[in-house]
């Protein structure tokens, strides 16, 4: 198994984290992602002010399950400022969880930003858009 510091002495300047807010999350987002099926993702601004450093375009991130083992490492193409009620259908099916609809979407997380107890329907978020680059 590779380790956390091999792939950031591959990809310079990487940051090492997992999806949501639970181990099971973390695993399933993650495979979502291996399969290719999430190609997306989203935080609250506030989330993404706090990071040190904070993600930015071109940037590559490590991805880890669970355990904190890395399965893949993706590259960050796109970052954009939209309210959670202006998510659309389109960003919602390139998260890739659940039935893919944007109705699932806004359930699932309102439910996660309510637990980070900073959702709003107007709420800011950064809508992060990446490939995959490796899978371990």
């Amino acid at each position: 198994m590779v380790s956390v510091e091999s792939l950031k002495s591959t990809y310079p300047g990487s940051i090492a984290w997992s999806f949501g807010d639970s181990v099971n999350m973390a695993d399933e987002l993650a495979e979502l992602v291996v399969k290719g099926r999430k190609t997306a993702s989203c935080g609250s601004l506030a989330s993404f002010i706090s990071e040190s450093p904070s993600p930015n375009v071109g940037s590559y991130h490590i991805i880890l399950n669970g355990q904190q083992l890395p399965v893949c490492v993706i590259r960050l193409i796109s970052l954009r400022i939209v309210k959670f009620c202006d998510v659309d259908e389109t960003f919602a099916r390139k998260e890739g969880e659940g039935d893919l609809s944007l109705e699932y979407w806004q359930k699932e997380h309102r439910a996660f930003f309510s637990r980070e107890g900073t959702f709003s329907e107007s709420m800011e978020l950064v809508a992060e858009e990446f490939q995959l680059v490796e899978v371990m």
